[in-house]
Parts: structure tokens; sequence; C-alpha cells
């Protein structure tokens, strides 16, 4: 199955109400903002997107309002969280139903799998749909890995096209080049080494953060592919210590909070999550200040 996924691509929020109900009108408002300023895909349904706090009808709802305003214009891949492979694979055969590009599939949720169970969770999912899948390998947050064997038993299913790869260990980059050559396409899971990660050959970036700065995301992916990489990395220097708010428990309520402070959205989340203590809150706005005050001209690196 070939695909040709590369680039920036958010792994946008859902906006809510402050009566926890989904605000539609700005979650689209915000995605089309985002395609606008020249993002290459959107993720819809992400951990960003609070994924594990929609009910089932809720996510297939975000799904269709994200169609209809991305009106084709960029790929469109939804995340799936789901708490059993069934439920998985009903979710992937609903999103293939609203029309969505490709899904990206996390482990089961809640249970914490083992290696076989991940991969045989993947696997009953691809075969369950005819949608390209994105791999979502991040053992930090969900405690398990699939290894470079693993990657070998799921790349006989011919629509596991892509991994987002969280490990935090850029060495994983290489080592699936090495095995694989170019049979995945390696996406860059985590903000604060996606400059990194595509110096080593990942050929898009997932980013939490691009939904708060994402013209200066993607002038570095640009610069990055096209070896521009002392350009790339002033603006790498002077974006780290938002981007960095993208690894910790609390960056949905951090990157909600970055983007109405860049008046792209509202930071309300549905608890468990709760809004950031105040203290939080002033450290996010000074280095949002900083960021502002020292905002870097792009114009002058001429990417178009």
């Amino acid at each position: 199955m070939s695909i040709n996924w590369q680039g920036v691509y958010p792994a946008v929020t859902t906006q809510f109400n402050s009566d926890d109900s989904i605000n539609i009108d700005s979650t689209q408002r915000m995605l089309d903002e985002l395609i606008k300023d020249g993002v290459n895909g959107i993720i819809a349904c992400g951990t960003v997107g609070e994924n594990c706090s929609l009910r089932a009808d809720e996510k297939r709802t975000v799904l269709r309002a994200a169609k209809e305003v991305i009106n084709g214009r960029v790929p469109l891949i939804s995340g799936v969280a789901e708490t059993t492979t069934r439920f998985a694979m009903e979710f992937c055969q609903d999103a293939e139903k609203i029309g969505v590009d490709g899904v990206m599939v996390l482990p089961g949720m809640v249970y914490r799998s083992t290696e076989r169970e991940a991969i045989h969770h993947y696997q009953q999912v691809a075969r369950n749909t005819a949608l390209p899948i994105m791999i979502y390998n991040n053992p930090v947050t969900y405690g398990v890995d699939i290894g470079i064997e693993g990657m070998g038993i799921l790349a006989e299913e011919q629509n596991i096209v892509a991994v987002k790869e969280s490990t935090a260990d850029t060495r994983r980059i290489t080592e699936l080049f090495n095995a694989f050559e170019n049979r995945f396409t390696v996406f860059s899971g985590v903000d604060d080494i996606a400059l990194e990660s595509l110096m080593l050959g990942a050929v898009g970036w997932i980013s939490g953060l691009t939904n708060v700065f994402p013209r200066e995301s993607v002038a570095i992916y640009k610069l990055a592919k096209a070896g521009r990489y002392a350009e790339a990395l002033e603006i790498w220097r002077w974006f780290l210590p938002l981007l960095r708010l993208d690894t910790i428990p609390t960056l949905v309520q951090c990157i909600k909070f970055a983007e109405q402070l860049a008046g792209r959205g509202v930071e309300h989340v549905r608890a468990p999550r709760l809004p950031l203590p105040q203290d939080e809150k002033q450290r996010i706005q000074a280095m949002f200040d900083s960021g502002m005050q020292n905002r870097i001209d792009l114009s002058k690196f001429n990417l178009d």
C-alpha cells in the first residue's frame, strides 16, 4: 500500500464549551486556520484531542466535522485509542466509512499489554480495515515497546505503512531504516527531539505545539528537508522551551492554554483533567510572552 504522508501533522485539540459539550464550530475553525498556515496533515482524536475523554458517538462526530472542514485539502488521520481490540476494529471500520485517510493506532488502553499482545492487537485491527495504519509506538506513556523484531512481524501486514516513533530514543529511527529501509514511513512523535529525528531520516513530525505555532513548525520541517540545518536550528532553539510542554503529563492542558494565549482556542478540558494551577499558567505565560517577544522573522528564510 502506497501513501504519501510527510511533513508536519498537528495532533489537534478538541474544543469544548464551558458545559463540557464539544464546540464543533471552534474545532473546525481551528483546523481551517492550521491548514491555511501550511500544515501538511491533521491528526484528530489523538491524545491531545482527548480521545479517551470522548464518548463513542462523539469521536465519530469529531471525525465527521474534521472531514467536512478539511475537504480533501490535506490527509486526515484519526487516532484509535480503545480499551479492547474489538472496539478498535469497530472504530476503524466506522472511520473508514466516514472517509478518513488513515488511522494512528495505539495499543489497548487501560490494560498494559505485553509486546506479544500489542502485536496481536495491531494485526487484528489491520486485518479488519482497508485503511492505511500508522503504529503509535510510545513505551514511555503506554508501557509497551514494539521493537525491531516486532515491527518485522507487523511488516507482513500490507496496510501497516507507518510508525509514529515516540520511544524518545533517536537511535530507533536509524534501526528502523537499517532493518526495513523504506518499508515504513517514519514520523517523529516527540516534540523536543523532532529536529534531530528529521535529520536522521524521519519524513514527518506529529506535533502538539504546532497547534500554537504552526508556521514555525512548518518552517523547521522545510529547512530540515532541504538540508538547511543551521537555519532550522535558529528557529528550533527559539521554539524548544515551548516544545518541552509536549513531554509532560499535563501536556493537553499546557497545549490548550498556550492555544488560548495565541487566540487559537480555549483551555477547557474534560475531567479528570483539570485546568492548570495558577503558578503553572504563569510559567507558560512567561514562556509564551518570551517567545512572542523574540519571535523569528520567517520571511528571511525564503521558504516559498
